[in-house]
């Protein structure tokens, strides 16, 4: 009696824990969570973290999912409830200043009409009846907005990053700031337009950018950088005096970011016509002292060549036209691209002509990070080579002689650096009637401190080739009604905004980590299907080879035995002809047996997966379960008929 009455009490002591533990957990740990993901894929980065905040006013984030349309579609609805869970862990992390709301734009709601208000792309569905919404919308206390039109499960890798620039640039919304120094006419009127009086248009790069950034422009004897300069862009940066590049080190040091296009024979830089022809010309630039306290270096006069990536271009030979491959213009692919980087994820090609190309020092404070680079065969060629107008292409492929090993054509660096003028601001030069004036007007600013060393990471990007930004390289520009009309052939364009927008960020931004996949796939599963695919799909291709030469056989000996009234088959072609529709019967079922077998196989080894994730662990226990009451059971027993005394 006294176990039997222990033994309800504790079920009702079991029962009164249960209850108190879970209201326990839904008041004081409704905040407590734990990701046991392996890419840790429901955990903010640090720099989302420091974002959110940050935020000093609050911002709304709609998500607009057909949820009835996405449940019949497993992979859609999945994502989709990934997506809202990180959307919580936004809105829990930033104390109150992001509101997440989840619409379902029904067929012609007002919620529809909405989404497309905001410009989010519906896909339509098989039948073309019903559209299924996926996108972001985020608005501020002022009514910006800015949306993600369709969440792809092609930049599930980048959610995050995707999720925190639209909060940054909400909680930043004016435009940034683009400081443009170049050498080259990018920007429409260059030096050498001016002195022929022509105009020119801007190239197309400069026509995207513009509609994403404030562009100002920076003299190239700028003595310094103006503060309001998010990102420094310069473009062949060719004989720049020390003050300048004294400028550009104090504005990396003191936070700047910097885009920087070198390059060792620049096809865009155009000599100009007349007299000044007649002086030397340089179509080379580089960065070299900056560099070096960057921690990276290019090797003048060097430029690489690549035949695997190598371009087709059409030439004229002995009067004939022929094409060949022309390896220093290189057509990059996506194989050749760092796609864990969200500046070139996720670009098509990109091509190059007549790039160098960048290497880390040894020894440097910073890390270096191939953002493209080249292929194992990739070959160097001398500068001056390519100066010569009537030059042979065809010279280049006999003297190609590979390197061995990829190299960088852009690249990223970051980390901590120290200035490239560790003696401070260099002497101002003097440099006509006018410096006088220029001096009296510097003395009455107040000096800024010399900065000896990186407030904090740089972050720059390097890319050894001007031409990969010039309109003949990679869009057909066309006039249409007083408009031009761009049409790309490369994604050149889409990689210097995707490298502008990734630095306008701020350091916490930049730092967004690539998450991973949400997608686990049964790797194991799939490498034993795929090698059970190939071993069978080896014998069906030998049956249906042989079944292709049993039936051409057959026909012969068909057509020879219609080809006359008079013609008669021999015996042993008699026999042949029997013996051929035979071997073509079970040459049939060899390959109907073959085929069911790779099916048989398959769902063999999904019913055993099934079997061991569904019924095996459950029995498990239940033996094991089984397997301690017989225990207990059997402890019992000698206690029980122990002699009382």
């Amino acid at each position: 009696m006294n176990t039997r009455a222990l033994s309800i009490t504790g079920l009702v002591v079991a029962l009164v824990l249960l209850f108190a533990v879970n209201i326990l957990s839904n008041t004081v740990f409704t905040a407590a969570r734990i990701d046991l993901t392996e890419n840790r894929l429901f955990t903010l980065s640090q720099g989302t973290r420091n974002i959110l905040g940050a935020l000093e006013e609050p911002i709304t984030i709609r998500l607009y999912l057909s949820e009835r349309l996405a449940r019949n579609l497993p992979a859609v609805n999945s994502y989709a409830t990934r997506i809202k869970g990180l959307l919580g862990e936004y809105e829990r992390a930033s104390n109150g200043m992001i509101e997440v709301r989840i619409i379902d734009p029904e067929p012609f709601s007002e919620e529809e009409d909405r989404a497309v208000g905001f410009g989010l792309s519906g896909v339509p569905l098989e039948g073309g009846n019903e559209t299924l919404y996926m996108g972001l919308v985020g608005t501020n206390s002022v009514d910006d907005e800015d949306i993600i039109p369709f969440l792809s499960t092609s930049r599930e890798s980048f959610i995050e990053y995707d999720i925190t620039r639209m909060v940054y640039n909400l909680s930043s919304p004016e435009l940034p700031v683009i400081g443009l120094l170049s050498s080259l006419p990018i920007n429409g009127l260059g030096p050498h337009a001016a002195l022929r009086g022509m105009t020119l248009p801007p190239w197309v790069v400069m026509d995207q950018v513009e509609k994403l950034f404030e562009v100002q422009t920076i003299e190239a004897d700028a003595a310094e950088i103006p503060p309001e300069v998010d990102v420094l862009l310069l473009v062949h940066p060719k004989g720049l005096a020390d003050t300048t590049l004294y400028a550009i080190d104090q504005f990396v040091l003191g936070g700047g970011r910097v885009l920087v296009f070198i390059d060792p024979h620049s096809e865009s830089d155009q000599a100009p016509q007349q007299s000044m022809a007649m002086l030397p010309q340089t179509r080379s630039s580089e960065l070299g002292r900056l560099f070096a306290a960057w921690g990276l270096e290019s090797e003048p006069g060097k430029v690489v060549g690549d035949l695997q990536l190598a371009a087709r271009v059409r030439m004229q030979r002995d009067q004939k036209i022929v094409t060949l491959e022309y390896p220093i213009w290189i057509n990059t692919v996506p194989d050749f691209f760092d796609n864990d980087d969200t500046i070139t994820a996720e670009l098509g090609n990109i091509t190059f002509a007549s790039a160098g190309y960048l290497q880390p020092l040894e020894n440097a404070t910073t890390t270096f990070r191939p953002l493209i680079r080249t292929s194992e065969n990739a070959a160097l060629f001398e500068a001056n080579r390519l100066l010569d107008p009537s030059a042979d292409p065809q010279e280049l492929l006999r003297d190609y002689a590979p390197v061995g090993h990829a190299m960088a054509l852009a690249a990223r660096i970051e980390g901590p650096v120290k200035s490239a003028f560790p003696d401070g601001p260099p002497p101002v030069e003097a440099t006509g009637a006018g410096s006088k004036d220029a001096g009296e007007a510097d003395a009455g600013k107040t000096p800024r401190q010399h900065l000896a060393e990186s407030k904090q990471d740089i972050n720059i990007i390097a890319v050894a080739d001007t031409d990969v930004l010039a309109d003949r390289f990679w869009v057909q520009v066309q006039e249409f009604l007083g408009s031009r009309i761009a049409i790309p052939s490369a994604a050149n364009g889409a990689f210097l905004v995707n490298a502008l927008d990734n630095l306008v960020g701020s350091n916490d931004l930049i730092s967004v980590r690539n998450r991973g996949s949400f997608i686990r796939p049964f790797q194991r599963v799939n490498a034993i299907r795929q090698d059970a695919e190939l071993e069978f799909r080896q014998k069906e291709e030998e049956l249906i080879k042989r079944l292709e030469q049993t039936e051409q056989r057959l026909l012969e000996l068909e057509k020879a035995k219609q080809g006359g009234e008079n013609l008669i088959l021999s015996p042993e072609q008699q026999k042949e002809l029997v013996r051929f529709r035979q071997e073509k019967l079970v040459i049939r079922k060899d390959l109907r047996d073959v085929r069911r077998n790779l099916r048989r196989d398959i769902e063999n080894l999904d019913a055993r997966l099934k079997f061991i994730n569904i019924a095996l662990v459950p029995i498990l226990i239940g033996v094991g379960g089984l397997a301690a009451g017989l225990w207990r059971i059997h402890r019992r027993k000698p206690r029980a008929s122990a002699p009382a005394h």
